[in-house]
C-alpha cells in the first residue's frame, strides 16, 4: 500500500458550498483506488498533477516555432495561445469566488495524496483542468498534431487532479468545458483579426517573433 503524502484534512469553511452532494461517492471511489494502488503509480500521477502544466508551455513553444515559418498570421495565432490560456484562468478564478465550493478533502474529511489546502482555496472549477483545456483547444487552431497531443494531456491532467484528491469529478469536467469554451471564443476572435494583429506586431518590437531571421 502506498505511503500517502498528505496530512489530515482541515475543517471546511461552514459558509462554503459542499460539492460532495454532487458526486462525492465517485470522488471517494477514485481516492480509495489511489490509496490501494502501487506507490510508483501514485508518484507518477502526483508528479504529473503537480508539474504537468509545464508540458503545455513546451507545446506552446513548439507550436510557435513551427508557425514562424508558415506566415505571420499563423505566428500571431501561436503567440495568442498563452494569452488565451491566461484569460481562461482568469475566468476560472472568478468563478471560484462566486461558487465558493470547499475542497473535497475538507468536506469529506479524507486523507489524500496531495496536501489538503486551507479553507478559502476553492475547488470549483479546477484551474488545472481549465488551463490545460484552454491551451489544448487554442493549440488546435495552430497545429492539429500538437493540439491533439495537448488534448490527451489535458484529459490526463483533469483525471490526475481527482486521483490526488484535489478536486471532485465535476470540478475537472466543468474546468475542461470552461477552458475549451473560452479558447474557442477567444481563438475565433483572433482569427477574425489575425491579419490586423500580424500587421501590428510586425511594426512593433515583437516583429522577430513572427518570422525566422
Amino acid at each position: 500500500m502506498p505511503v500517502l503524502t498528505a496530512t489530515a484534512a482541515v475543517p471546511a469553511d461552514p459558509s462554503a458550498f459542499d460539492g460532495s452532494t454532487v458526486d462525492g461517492t465517485a470522488y471517494l471511489d477514485v481516492v480509495h483506488t489511489a490509496q490501494t494502488s502501487p506507490g510508483w503509480l501514485d508518484r507518477l500521477v502526483g508528479d504529473y498533477s503537480a508539474y504537468g502544466l509545464a508540458l503545455f508551455a513546451v507545446l506552446m513553444l513548439a507550436a510557435w516555432w513551427q508557425a514562424r515559418g508558415r506566415g505571420p498570421e499563423r505566428a500571431a495565432r501561436a503567440l495568442a495561445v498563452p494569452l488565451i490560456t491566461v484569460a481562461a484562468f482568469a475566468v476560472s478564478s472568478l468563478l471560484k469566488l462566486v461558487v465558493r465550493e470547499a475542497r473535497p478533502c475538507q468536506s469529506l474529511h479524507v486523507t489524500v495524496l496531495e496536501a489538503c489546502p486551507a479553507p478559502g482555496d476553492w475547488s470549483f472549477p479546477s484551474n488545472h483542468a481549465t488551463l490545460a483545456a484552454a491551451a489544448a483547444v487554442a493549440l488546435l487552431f495552430v497545429s492539429r498534431r500538437l493540439g491533439a497531443v495537448a488534448l490527451v494531456a489535458a484529459v490526463l491532467m483533469a483525471a490526475s487532479r481527482v486521483w490526488v484528491g484535489a478536486h471532485y469529478p465535476h470540478d475537472v469536467l466543468v474546468g475542461l468545458l470552461l477552458g475549451a469554451a473560452v479558447a474557442v471564443l477567444a481563438t475565433s476572435a483572433v482569427r477574425r483579426r489575425q491579419d490586423a494583429l500580424a500587421e501590428r506586431l510586425a511594426r512593433g518590437p515583437l516583429r522577430p517573433l513572427l518570422a525566422p531571421r
